[in-house]
């Protein structure tokens, strides 16, 4: 462990930041793949079933949300304490964390409990969906421990730079996942056939024997980090910083979703087309933005320990890098979406009025990809320093301040066009504050490690 402590201190920042990244991008590959055969077997029950598990993913969403919310402010700290050298810090901010999950593990169980059918009543009026998805939503709400256990001990391990092991997790929990899938919704090798129930028990069973074995690893493996209830002592404080970034985080992980529902909401009174290529247009830019979201997830632990231990340099340079990374992936993207998207569209059947309103789509809204690079990283190394509200600035005027009140009013005139344009517009406001806020919030790190310096003289 104290090899990974240095290297995440001196080794060259660039093959560094490389060597965290991949991982990260290679996990939420698996997750994506995982989703889409996961889909596959629900809608090989029926059309009904596949629309009741799609009713439970925004509670899903929610509980992702809040997991890897909470876990980027453990991650952050635990990584600033490392760099610090404080060890006590460390092992309380585990056990802390540990804390939290667990009040989490209980907020769900009564969020499923009280709030699944009220939830899905506002959504469906068919007796079959409904029960289905009571079904299903009961057993992944009321039994999410498995998964938010399992991203609290992946974000920990991210926290001392080991990218590696939280990898082989997620793909050890998805490939459980999808064993279990045709065995326990179809009934096979003896087991009974349980149709969307089956479906429901394979995705906790995944996540709960993924957690197993990261518990079991975590104790065996991470020498640095101990997780003991044996020497705690509650400190809110501790809950306060963890807080203070990730609940900002949590915030930021849930903008997408209200950004569909609204912009929906205006294309469905424009064109219906305009909501299919809007749709299609979500699922392209993710396979952009995945590489780019591994880029800043390997960035985070290593500005967060670095700022533990006072080295500014590699700060900057860690930014400086993470920047270049994201700008080159995000232009590439642009270059794909500015040359050939008629091919992109084809490939989903696309012709006449959606051929023709997707490549105009994937045109214009790619335009802003170069920017949303600084605005991501900027917002990245705020979470890694513990300015949460900053990072949670940056990602409104991204994704919620701008876009759908310029999207409304540029519709008036100029139709689908100009909700596709409010896209680059948002971008480039935001890349401009994360700037500003950047630099000033580099001079305050500045003069805080001077600061620290001085008191370490005097001792």
């Amino acid at each position: 462990m104290e090899e990974r402590e240095n290297t995440m201190g001196s080794r060259p920042v660039f093959p560094l930041l490389m060597s965290m990244s991949v991982p990260p991008m290679i996990s939420m590959l698996i997750q994506s793949l995982y989703n889409i055969v996961d889909s596959i077997f629900v809608a090989r029950i029926s059309d009904k079933a596949l629309t009741a598990v799609s009713l439970a993913y925004p509670l899903q969403n929610l509980i992702i949300a809040v997991a890897v919310g909470y876990g980027v402010g453990i991650n952050a700290c635990i990584a600033r304490s490392l760099g610090a050298k404080r060890q006590e810090e460390t092992n309380q901010t585990a056990a802390h964390g540990a804390l939290g999950t667990a009040l989490h593990c209980i907020l769900f169980i009564l969020v499923g409990v009280f709030l699944t059918e009220p939830f899905l009543r506002l959504f469906t009026d068919d007796p079959e969906i409904f029960s289905m998805g009571c079904s299903y939503t009961y057993i992944v709400v009321c039994f999410s421990f498995g998964s938010l256990f399992h991203i609290y001990i992946e974000k920990m391990f991210q926290a001392t730079g080991n990218m590696v092991m939280p990898m082989i997790l997620q793909g050890v929990g998805a490939l459980i996942n999808i064993i279990l899938d045709p065995i326990m919704i179809f009934g096979l090798f003896g087991f009974p056939a349980m149709g969307v129930t089956g479906a429901a028990a394979a995705t906790v069973a995944g996540q709960i024997l993924a957690c197993i074995l990261a518990v079991t690893l975590f104790n065996l493996k991470e020498k640095n980090i101990r997780v003991s209830f044996r020497a705690f002592h509650f400190d809110r404080r501790i809950f306060f910083r963890i807080y203070s970034i990730g609940i900002p985080s949590c915030i930021m992980l849930s903008l997408p979703s209200l950004l569909v529902g609204i912009l929906n909401s205006l294309l469905v009174g424009l064109s219906s087309v305009a909501v299919a290529v809007f749709g299609l247009y979500f699922k392209l830019q993710s396979f952009v933005y995945m590489p780019e979201n591994g880029i800043i997830q390997g960035m985070r632990p290593i500005i967060s320990y670095n700022y533990g231990a006072g080295h500014l340099d590699r700060m900057r340079e860690t930014v400086r890098c993470s920047m270049i990374s994201c700008g080159a992936i995000l232009a590439a993207g642009t270059l794909l979406f500015l040359a050939v998207p008629d091919y992109i569209m084809m490939m989903f059947g696309a012709e006449g009025e959606m051929m023709e309103m997707g490549m105009s789509c994937l045109r214009i809204i790619s335009l802003g990809f170069i920017f949303s690079a600084a605005g991501t990283v900027f917002s990245g190394c705020f979470e890694a320093i513990g300015r949460g509200l900053h990072s949670l600035a940056v990602s409104l005027v991204r994704q919620l301040v701008v876009i759908p009140p310029l999207a409304f009013l540029l519709a008036e005139t100029m139709g689908v066009t100009g909700v596709w344009i409010a896209f680059p517009a948002a971008e480039i406001l935001a890349a401009l504050l994360g700037l500003v806020l950047y630099r000033g919030q580099m001079r305050k790190v500045k003069l805080e490690l001077l600061g620290s310096l001085k008191k370490e003289e005097r001792r």
